[in-house]
């Protein structure tokens, strides 16, 4: 029975937690199943829910769990409580609130809807203690849950603020650092690649310089440095190692396409100052680093000469060392920032001569290579021959192959013979001839120079087929990698040049290939020698004029932009010495600019004939041509006239394009047009001619009336028939004149005279013969007005007027 009642009391508090105001509680509608009255497991589904929420306690009555979820939450609340009834901790949330709210409780008999249950359970004086304890419990819930609300807020505030400020600081920063971020595409940066790499190449041919600063005093058997070279050397190599310096600066300056962005586009370009230098310390820094550090200069100035004893003979393998070590990063840089240049800028490829000059440079400076370090190895055979002969005669304990350092020593006279050599004694192989050629004693420095780049170069070309090496494994292994090196370099070069003087004469192949096709053809088909000749006439003036390039593919290729500014450069002032185009606005010109194809004319050529139909305007740029009219092969009818540079032919094209009611039947030439030199011109199509009439309108002015009739050659001749036949009309008509004042003359002698005048018969007989002779004038005059029904008239017909009150 108390536990019924303790359950009832579980659904009193459940329904006054509801009951207080919230959306969670309204929203709640769920089922409690309780095993027994010891220990069981509370279940509550809720509206809207399809998996229901599990409250597990050691008592679903004394002590369990109650969850409170409204409809917006997706997460369930719980709430564990040392005894439902007695104690508890209720957490409910209501729609719409992101923070749940926790109320805990000293005694929920106070509070819930169980009074009489409780009242037989407690004392009044455990109701008041425990109701003044739940008070108290509660004040400060609230003020600590407002406490933990205004914090919250504080710091969503404060965060906010600090984000928006690392933003701006971040905004500000990236735009200062951007200002100073070098586009690798930019044209400064490719200046400076090209400058860069010219510098590496002159930094590789020079650091072989400090091969040549060991000399050999024969007198005294010792060792010297030529201080001259090696102040040249020192200086020289500073200034290509400031060159490396800057090289180095600009790439922790310079962006980079980000790999991502390559996928559409161009990329973008990466400006972020860590990043840039995170991809360069991780890539060619140490290389770059490696090939700038000034080794040589410390070994000459430092090392070299503090050496004493018998360590003073590994100076020069330390100097050999040191230089070949230096040499390896500079040539691994140089690699891939050529290819870098080549594919931005094509630098020393775009010529032929360029790119087989460039590839014979690299070949002498293989050759320099080698031949400065022959004269350093044949250094180092003769003071590795002294120190042999010192340690045979155990004289030389303290020996230094440095002057000044030692008393000289006479038995390496005799133990080390070059003039004379003894392979018995030591065998120099192939650095004798260098000894006993004394340049290594020697401290005239173009001398030594072009003596040792003459041996490598020989050698090198060679393949070392004439080197005659000793036992020495390290002699022999450089002799096998001359004979290496040049096999390489020599077949790279042959291979290089080749390829260069072939594409240079590609096109000149190709020409032959078409000249010997077109001769087959024209005996395959039989064709007369005199179209033979034409055509090899033409073919040979289209070579000498293109050589072998198609203008016109080319150009089509190019983007627009550039298309039409080629086409301005090569047609516009073309155009504009055409007086009918002159006054026409640039968009306009521009249309008929990109229109117009180059066309070639040779000696002879019929451009076209008359009664053929016009298919295009053709614009002279350089030639001669004649054109002729027989007025439709009338004869006795002959008008000709020379066309040349700046004029045009082909009006009744315009005249046909320009009427808008033209039908698609081309119009018919009135003249033969016949070039009488080579001829180089631009031909404007029909169909090209049409789109641009229909397209701007403003074509169609009445201003190019009288221009174009002034300059069109069909205009021209019509207008000089009808000024000619008009002043026949006017001579005839002058005639008639005055033949009738004659007459009228005549009468009115005849009539002041009488018939007493010794002339009269006279006057008769003239008077007859004038009225005669205007009786056959009119008479042949009537007869004219019936030759068009017989005969064809002479004067031409008035050509078709062009439409230039189109859009009027």
């Amino acid at each position: 029975m108390a536990e019924m009642e303790e359950e009832r009391d579980g659904e009193g508090a459940t329904q006054r937690i509801a009951d207080d105001g919230e959306s969670s509680g309204d929203a709640m509608a769920g089922r409690r199943h309780c095993s027994d009255g010891e220990s069981g497991a509370a279940v509550y589904t809720f509206q809207g829910e399809s998996q229901p929420r599990f409250v597990t306690g050691s008592n679903s009555i004394k002590s369990g769990a109650t969850v409170y979820t409204s409809q917006s939450e997706s997460q369930p609340h719980f709430i564990m409580g040392s005894n439902s009834i007695q104690w508890g901790a209720v957490v409910y949330t209501s729609q719409g609130q992101s923070q749940s709210r926790f109320i805990m409780g000293s005694n929920s008999n106070q509070d819930w809807k169980s009074e009489k249950s409780t009242e037989e359970q407690f004392s009044t004086k455990d109701v008041v203690h425990s109701g003044n304890i739940r008070t108290t419990i509660n004040s400060v819930t609230d003020k600590f849950r407002r406490g933990l609300e205004c914090a919250s807020e504080r710091i969503r505030s404060l965060k906010r603020s600090l984000e928006s400020r690392s933003l701006s600081s971040i905004a500000v920063k990236d735009l200062g650092s951007r200002k100073k971020i070098l586009d690798p595409q930019g044209p400064f940066l490719q200046k400076w690649n090209k400058i860069f790499v010219l510098s590496c190449v002159l930094a590789l041919s020079l650091d072989p310089l400090f091969f040549y600063i060991p000399m050999i005093n024969d007198d005294e058997k010792c060792l010297l440095l030529d201080k001259k070279l090696e102040k040249t050397a020192i200086v020289l190599r500073f200034f290509t190692d400031i060159f490396y310096i800057i090289h180095i600066i600009f790439q922790f300056r310079t962006g980079f396409i980000a790999p991502y962005s390559r996928v559409f586009g161009r990329g973008v370009l990466v400006k972020d100052a860590w990043a840039i230098a995170r991809r360069y310390l991780s890539s060619y820094f140490l290389i770059d680093i490696l090939a700038v550090l000034p080794l040589p200069q410390v070994v000459i100035l430092f090392i070299i000469p503090h050496m004493r004893g018998s360590a003073s003979l590994n100076t020069k393998n330390l100097l050999k060392l040191v230089v070949c070590f230096q040499y390896i990063p500079r040539v691994l840089r140089v690699r891939p920032l050529y290819k870098e240049v080549t594919r931005t800028s094509g630098i020393l490829t775009e010529t032929a001569w360029a790119g087989a000059a460039f590839n014979l440079f690299l070949y002498m400076l293989a050759s320099h290579v080698l031949g400065a370090l022959w004269y350093l190895f044949s250094i180092e055979r003769e003071t590795t021959c002294w120190k042999q002969a010192c340690d045979k005669a155990g004289t030389c304990a303290n020996f230094s192959v440095y002057c000044g350092q030692n008393a000289g020593f006479g038995l390496l006279n005799t133990s080390c013979p070059i003039q004379t050599p003894n392979t018995a004694l030591f065998d120099f192989g192939i650095f004798l001839s260098a000894l006993q050629s004394g340049i290594v004693g020697s401290t005239d420095f173009p001398q030594k120079f072009f003596y040792c780049f003459w041996w490598g170069l020989q050698n090198l070309s060679s393949l070392g087929q004439n080197l005659k090496t000793s036992t020495f494994v390290w002699e022999i292994c450089f002799a096998v990698f001359i004979s290496i090196s040049g096999l390489v370099l020599f077949s790279f070069l042959i291979g290089n040049m080749q390829t260069y003087l072939q594409s240079t004469t590609k096109r000149l192949e190709e020409m032959r290939v078409k000249r010997r096709d077109a001769e087959q053809w024209m005996s395959h088909r039989l064709l007369p020698e005199s179209l033979r000749e034409r055509i090899r006439r033409y073919e040979q003036y289209k070579w000498q004029e293109t050589r072998g390039v198609d203008e016109e593919y080319l150009i089509y290729n190019l983007p627009k932009d550039l298309r039409r500014d080629i086409k301005r450069h090569l047609c516009l002032a073309l155009l504009m010495r055409v007086p009918m185009f002159e006054k026409m606005d640039e968009q306009l010109l521009d249309a008929m600019c990109d229109r117009l194809k180059p066309v070639l004319y040779t000696e002879g050529s019929y451009i076209v004939r008359e009664g053929d139909p016009v298919d295009e305007m053709l614009f002279i740029m350089r030639g001669k041509l004649t054109t002729i009219t027989t007025n439709g092969g009338r004869t006795g009818f002959l008008n000709s006239d020379y066309l040349k540079a700046g004029d045009f032919c082909g009006e009744e094209l315009l005249t046909w394009a320009l009427d808008p009611h033209s039908v698609s039947n081309l119009p018919i030439s009135t003249r033969t047009v016949q070039a009488l030199s080579e001829v180089e011109a631009f031909a404007l199509i029909s169909d090209d001619l049409k789109f641009v009439a229909s397209q701007f309108r403003r074509l169609h002015s009445k201003q190019l009336r009288h221009t174009f009739r002034f300059y069109s050659q069909q205009w021209r001749t019509w207008a000089a028939c009808f000024i000619q036949a008009a002043w026949r009309r006017y001579g005839r008509k002058k005639l008639e004149e005055s033949l009738c004042e004659e007459e009228n003359r005549l009468q009115d002698a005849l009539a002041t005279d009488g018939g007493s005048s010794p002339s009269l018969g006279a006057t008769i007989y003239a008077s007859r013969f004038a009225a005669n002779a205007l009786r056959a004038l009119r008479r042949n005059g009537t007869r004219r007005t019936r030759l068009p029904e017989r005969i064809p008239p002479i004067m031409l017909q008035k050509p078709a007027e062009p439409d230039f009150t189109a859009d009027e």
